[in-house]
């Protein structure tokens, strides 16, 4: 054992980067495994650290998230040729096998087991746990790893089977952790600084389903018995929103957005994708949210190019997104996922096509975009500045609104540290139009409070 720079005891071979592609579940599951690896006596690094033990938590949504995550595997090893590597993800779920030829990968954890990852790598690869030489810092291990709000796995697994969609073949069953769990898990991260948690699942809206709770219930619990200061949920199927899910935003910790994946306008492509909720249930949601949630900002995800969309489905695409003035649109071209019955239809869009229609999706996009964000300007928001505190004197800082727009905080008058609240007035927006920009007010919450 020796010191290492900044005084913590950290034994050699100890030393541990983790690499996540993909969505915020694969986020908040290498947050867990950084945790347990830091309890275990390891440190937790950066990729511009060494590293002994590399973990990487792979993506298989589509055929260019394979090709990603077998890019990163790559550069891992030439990154890091000394150290042992553990592949976990939808990739070494779903091509176990592929996976196990890459040269140097030491162990291999499916989906199945990822809750287990650390104990299972401890014990196959006979890496003693020294809890010993645990650093209890779990919102240093997060800053370390880049990231700023925790993500917090609440549930797995799908019961839907979207035809475009793989995750129900990687995920499996759905499965719902405890409130107490979730609870002791924010509680954790409040005492060690935390500011902002996002609640991750596959289906958070089927969360309880296994065991007789909600995902209102969850929430309620949530902010009747943590300190959280801001807490927001991830992506979310538009449909089961209730009443008392609605009920849930009366108190203002509870972030006022919600990402809604859309994946069509056109309710031909949405039947043939197996969604079960068309335009006019999903204008009759983003109605009823807005006029229950002041501010409420909607954010979507749009597939370009679905198999048989015909130039009037997309005509309707269009149409129907601008008429819901989203936030940000997540536009992506359609590409055949082997194992997805959409992989195997009839009538797919030719390559030209989808480039097309996915360059005009962006440029609506970016036009509502705008128009958003100048929606905002004169208004008095709070928003989290991003990174991590270090005391460094900058020009600006970056964050976002409770809404979740983007604002770059000007600090050239006041000392605004990374992981602080800060109150700011929207004056207007930066030199590019992509985000707002906020003067700090006297009344600014210091993150130490």
């Amino acid at each position: 054992m020796r010191p290492d720079q900044n005084g913590l005891a950290v034994s050699l071979g100890r030393r541990v980067h983790i690499t996540t592609l993909g969505c915020r579940l694969n986020e908040a599951e290498s947050e867990e495994w950084a945790e347990r690896f830091r309890d275990a006596g390891f440190r937790v690094v950066d990729a511009s650290a060494p590293a002994d033990l590399v973990v990487v938590n792979t993506c298989a949504v589509t055929q260019e998230a394979v090709r990603k995550s077998r890019g990163v595997l790559r550069r891992s090893q030439r990154a890091n040729p000394g150290a042992r590597l553990i592949v976990s993800g939808c990739l070494a779920t779903l091509a176990d096998s592929a996976v196990s030829a890459e040269t140097g990968v030491d162990l291999i954890v499916a989906n199945r087991d990822k809750d287990r990852l650390v104990e299972i790598a401890l014990t196959t690869l006979s890496l003693p746990a020294m809890p010993e030489a645990a650093a209890n810092d779990a919102a240093g291990a997060l800053f370390a790893r880049g990231r700023q709000r925790a993500f917090i796995k609440i549930q797995d697994g799908c019961r839907y089977s979207c035809t475009f969609c793989i995750t129900t073949v990687a995920r499996g069953a759905e499965r719902s952790r405890t409130h107490a769990e979730i609870i002791g898990a924010i509680d954790r991260l409040v005492e060690q600084g935390i500011r902002e948690v996002v609640l991750t699942g596959v289906h958070l809206g089927g969360y309880g389903g296994d065991s007789g709770s909600t995902l209102s219930e969850l929430i309620a619990r949530i902010l009747g018995e943590t300190g959280i200061p801001r807490l927001r949920i991830g992506s979310l199927e538009p449909w089961d929103l209730g009443d008392a899910f609605w009920r849930c935003f009366e108190d203002p910790r509870l972030m006022p957005h919600l990402h809604l994946p859309l994946q069509s306008g056109s309710d031909r492509v949405l039947r043939r994708m197996a969604r079960r909720c068309k335009t006019a249930e999903f204008a009759r949601l983003v109605e009823q949210g807005r006029a229950r949630v002041p501010d409420l900002n909607i954010t979507t995800d749009i597939i370009v190019g679905f198999p048989c969309e015909s130039e009037e489905d997309w005509d309707e695409t269009l149409a129907f997104a601008e008429s819901m003035r989203f936030g940000h649109i997540h536009a992506f071209a359609y590409s055949p996922r082997a194992g997805t019955r959409a992989a195997e239809m009839p009538g797919q869009v030719d390559s030209r096509t989808k480039h097309r229609r996915l360059i005009a999706l962006k440029d609506l996009a970016l036009r509502i975009r705008t128009a958003v964000l100048r929606e905002q300007i004169g208004k008095s928001v709070e928003i989290l500045c991003e990174g991590n505190p270090d005391g460094e004197r900058r020009e600006t800082r970056f964050g976002y609104s409770p809404n979740y727009l983007p604002v770059q905080v000007a600090t050239h008058e006041t000392a605004i540290d990374g992981n602080q609240l800060v109150k700011v007035v929207l004056s207007g927006l930066d030199d590019g139009g992509l985000a707002l920009v906020g003067q700090p007010t006297d009344g600014r919450t210091d993150s130490r409070d």
